[in-house]
């Protein structure tokens, strides 16, 4: 994917002909039906496709952390037949913040971006890959910063064995000697209130976060996984796994939501999770993705980053506990021992001061 294939005009402003895109569309193996006037769509809501055709993009192509997320509320797409979509949001004063990596072929999202900023010209890019991150560098002039990391566990050789997964160990023997069992269902009874109280312990009381993290109520739900760990036979704690795909198949799973009864603490997370990747190995998945780690980044910058973002960023790791367990999230996830990739924003200016009020405005901080 690095040496994607890019798709420039004659006067080489990085627009595509419409016989360029008239070509790749009638290349392209996605299984939605290639319209002949190439018409891409930009609408709220529902977009140029029809439910059943972005689901068969998402199984075509959803293979990033967050393509299931694109099926979330709220969210708005642009749209090219034969081709694949971007997903996004606006915030407050309209400008588009799109959600992970387009749902498309490697080899056509120089394309759909190169379309989708001919009319989103200042749109702000939110954890997206390197390859993407490069692509909108080199031909757009964005800045490229990193705004956390993704963590993905191998569990072709995944075992509990090692220093680093002591913590993971413990909380398993604790959890059996307490009489915690884990069972894979579609258990809805004290779900809601387990959520509830749930959230009036986090840093942002009361509330969900969103956009990067789907909401735990949606109505498209097909191929998620739902894991509950019960004591007594009450459930008191679950996790969500969001299925990753790749070529119609499921290549992975990512735990989006996680919730456990706040009167019981024996480390319910690593328990649900050992369990769930015990059965995924069973059934032949190759990985397990754990998701975003935010602010936790590399040591080195890169010359396509904004210092002062960069500096905020590494600032709210270390000072911001108050407002989101940036430390705890990386402790938790880093027990796994998974492979560590690098995810970035994309942004026009080197200090979008109001571009990051208004992600945390979609993200529904405040």
């Amino acid at each position: 994917m690095n040496n994607q294939p890019e798709a420039k005009s004659a006067d080489n402003n990085c627009s595509v002909s419409e016989q360029t895109i008239k070509q790749s569309a009638a290349e392209s193996q996605s299984p939605a039906v290639i319209d002949t006037d190439l018409r891409y769509a930009d609408r709220p809501a529902n977009g140029f496709f029809s439910k059943s055709e972005r689901i068969a993009y998402l199984k075509r192509h959803g293979s990033h952390v967050l393509s299931f997320c694109s099926m979330q509320p709220d969210m708005r797409y642009f749209d090219m037949p034969g081709i694949g979509y971007i997903s996004y949001m606006r915030n407050f004063n309209g400008r588009p913040f799109t959600l992970g990596d387009p749902v498309c072929s490697p080899e056509h999202m120089p394309l759909i971006i190169n379309k989708f900023l001919e009319q989103h010209s200042s749109a702000v890019f939110c954890q997206v890959s390197k390859p993407v991150m490069q692509h909108l560098h080199n031909e757009h002039k964005y800045y490229g910063t990193q705004m956390g990391s993704q963590s993905t566990i191998d569990l072709e050789n995944w075992n509990l064995k090692g220093k680093k997964k002591q913590v993971i160990r413990t909380a398993v023997n604790q959890a059996k000697k307490a009489g915690v069992e884990v069972h894979e269902s579609r258990c809805e009874d004290h779900t809601r209130e387990i959520s509830e109280k749930w959230l009036k312990t986090r840093k942002i009381k009361g509330q969900e976060i969103r956009f990067l993290i789907r909401p735990m109520n949606m109505t498209y739900t097909e191929g998620v996984r739902y894991f509950y760990a019960y004591v007594d036979g009450n459930p008191v704690g679950f996790v969500f796994f969001d299925p990753i795909y790749e070529n119609n198949e499921v290549i992975s799973y990512v735990p989006n939501i996680s919730r456990s009864n706040v009167e019981f603490n024996q480390g319910l997370f690593y328990t649900i999770m050992s369990h769930a990747m015990e059965i995924f190995q069973a059934e032949g998945i190759k990985q397990l993705d754990l998701g975003f780690i935010p602010a936790s980044m590399a040591k080195d910058d890169e010359p396509q980053e904004s210092w002062l973002i960069k500096k905020a960023l590494r600032l709210c790791y270390e000072h911001g506990g108050f407002i989101y367990s940036f430390k705890g999230i990386e402790f938790t996830k880093s027990r796994f021992r998974g492979r560590v990739d690098r995810t970035y924003i994309c942004h026009k200016r080197a200090a979008p001061l109001f571009d990051f009020v208004g992600m945390f405005n979609i993200l529904n901080v405040f």
